[in-house]
């Protein structure tokens, strides 16, 4: 049987009673990083004395970058021991591997099950005091400017409650191109969810932006949007889409939201200049 279990986002008390019971019995921990996780089994044991026998288990790191080798090497009988996967923290699948996994598992009939547990967006949704009827969870932006303004401004007009994860190195600059397209947006903010340092700053973008430049931003982070505003800021054009220095799939996927025409011919069209 293969579970994808819930990890702590960052309070070891947060693991979950079917978590702990399924590390005591698997045979097998497929994981993000070997090291991350016989790190947090040793906390486990060591704060909570959760008994689980890290010697006792064969540890295999199966990520992103691995993923479909490993898969592609599997015999038959591999899915007939106890089995569990984990990411480093949250629930696999969620801005983390374990979707390819799924999928593997579904194309041939093999049983597995999925524990619920921590994710950040799910908190931070809670947290953030919006009237929410919906919401839209977006996970991690493109790193280059213009592309992260044209996804933020389709964001803002959307009209969902929007959920953003986002490093400490870019946590500023995202907050900057939301105050420029819209200065006065509510948004929340929070920081090292369920951490010892964890901190909420909910507000109009200018607001919580001023509150930014004045704190420390080391630590993990992670915006929701209040989509019930539009964006009041200067609009994207598709001469500055043009100008990106960006694969053609990927200008063509950023253009096509803005024109509302089919990828396939702006694709097209991109090649043939």
């Amino acid at each position: 049987m293969l579970s994808f279990l819930p990890t702590p986002i960052g309070n070891l008390e947060d693991i979950t009673y079917r978590t702990i019971k399924l590390l005591k019995i698997c045979e097998v921990v497929l994981c993000e990083d070997t090291r991350v996780t016989k790190r947090l089994i040793t906390l486990l044991n060591d704060k909570l004395v959760c008994h689980i026998d890290i010697n006792q288990k064969q540890f295999i790191s199966m990520h992103s970058h691995n993923e479909q080798y490993i898969l592609d090497n599997l015999d038959d009988e591999f899915f007939e021991k106890d089995i569990v996967y984990m990411s480093d923290a949250g629930t696999p699948c969620i801005s983390d591997p374990g979707a390819m996994l799924v999928k593997y598992c579904q194309k041939h009939h093999i049983k597995y099950q999925v524990l619920p547990g921590a994710s950040a967006s799910i908190v931070a949704v809670a947290a953030c005091g919006f009237d929410i009827e919906r919401f839209l969870f977006v996970g991690f932006l493109p790193h280059k400017h213009t592309a992260r303004k044209v996804q933020l401004q389709t964001i803002l007009d959307d009209g969902f409650v929007s959920v953003l994860y986002e490093s400490p190195k870019r946590v500023v600059d995202l907050l900057e191109i939301i105050h420029s397209l819209n200065p006065t947006v509510e948004i929340f903010v929070a920081k090292e969810l369920s951490k010892l340092h964890e901190q909420f700053f909910v507000g109009k973008a200018d607001e919580v932006l001023e509150i930014l430049k004045k704190t420390s931003i080391k630590g993990e982070w992670i915006v929701v949007i209040d989509g019930a505003a539009k964006s009041t800021g200067e609009p994207i054009t598709i001469d500055d889409i043009s100008s990106l220095s960006l694969p053609p799939k990927q200008k063509a996927k950023l253009l096509a939201k803005l024109t509302s025409r089919p990828i396939k011919d702006i694709y097209d069209n991109l090649n043939e200049l």
